[in-house]
């Protein structure tokens, strides 16, 4: 176990989704009112992970997003990031370089997915995007996507290496990568997701990635703040609503399996922000109006103390 502080501070960090029109043309004006109506519950905000679709635009496009991003959080006291999603180090360069250059600080990298890298594939990658951006910062998205997902031991000679790797985001490997990655790796922020933020707080600070911080804010912090408190009994309670409310929708959605995009746009239109469309970049498809009805008429019914307010 570690007894090195975390490079950066604790937080709640939430995604930004991006809406499309009918003929996938971004809609300007409800991207800015959505990304407002977050900063209402929330400091710590990004774009263009998977739920943000980073995968999917044009250069055109993530510059233009992030044109916007920018004007939108330029205030104090607000943390914005910046998803780097590319086939090769070149393509995240480009993104970084224009992102950069823009006045972020704080990035999202995941791995090139091509091909799976090797372990000495892995560094060389890190050292030639966070070494040529000393001053800022870069939280790994590590995920199966990618190709690899790193563990704890493979994030030891990144640390040694990479003053400026602060940070990871890790939604899966259950209790025993939360565990792994908060006790051995404590140089890193941990950003877990609400189904293993409790295992990870078990071992010592981490951060939660809140999935439902557009459906449900208040019970988003609550939980947080019971993390802080170290209050595990009300964590427990909040982690089982969490996951009783996830499996209602997935049972209301008929087990389709969709990108995440498809998904957390549904989380957003159901928070109470109507105006965010379901649909998605070619070639995935989103959810229907149809089921986002039926899904809002299970949470009026079942979880009405958990809707946004």
């Amino acid at each position: 176990m570690t007894d090195a502080r975390p490079r950066c501070p604790q937080a709640i960090l939430v995604s930004c989704e991006i809406p499309w029109g009918e003929d996938k043309t971004l809609l300007e004006d409800v991207f800015r009112r959505s990304v407002r109506a977050t900063l209402e519950h929330f400091n710590h905000l990004y774009i263009f992970g998977t739920a943000g679709e980073g995968y999917a635009v044009n250069q055109a496009q993530f510059q233009r997003i992030v044109d916007i991003f920018h004007e939108e959080t330029r205030g104090e006291g607000i943390y914005p990031m910046v998803g780097l999603i590319g086939l090769s180090t070149p393509i995240v360069l480009e993104k970084l370089q224009y992102a950069y250059d823009r006045g972020f600080r704080r990035f999202q990298v995941s791995l090139p997915a091509w091909g799976a890298l090797t372990d000495a594939e892995v560094m060389t990658f890190f050292r030639d995007v966070c070494g040529a951006f000393p001053t800022a910062q870069f939280l790994h998205y590590n995920l199966p996507r990618a190709g690899r997902v790193l563990e704890a031991r493979h994030y030891r000679p990144l640390v040694d290496a990479l003053p400026n790797l602060v940070a990871t985001k890790n939604t899966g490997g259950g209790h025993k990568r939360a565990a792994e990655l908060v006790s051995q790796v404590g140089e890193l922020q941990h950003f877990l997701g609400e189904g293993n933020f409790l295992q990870g707080c078990m071992y010592g600070e981490c951060s939660l990635l809140a999935s439902f911080g557009s459906l449900s804010p208040q019970k988003v912090k609550a939980y947080f703040a019971a993390a802080q408190a170290q209050d595990f009994p009300l964590m427990l309670r909040l982690q089982r609503g969490f996951h009783d409310m996830l499996a209602a929708l997935f049972t209301a959605l008929a087990g389709e399996g969709k990108i995440d995009g498809a998904y957390d746009k549904m989380w957003v239109k159901l928070g109470g922000f109507e105006d965010m469309p379901l649909r998605l970049l070619s070639p995935y498809h989103g959810f229907s109006e149809e089921q986002f009805r039926s899904c809002k008429r299970l949470l009026r019914r079942d979880y009405a103390e958990w809707l946004a307010d």
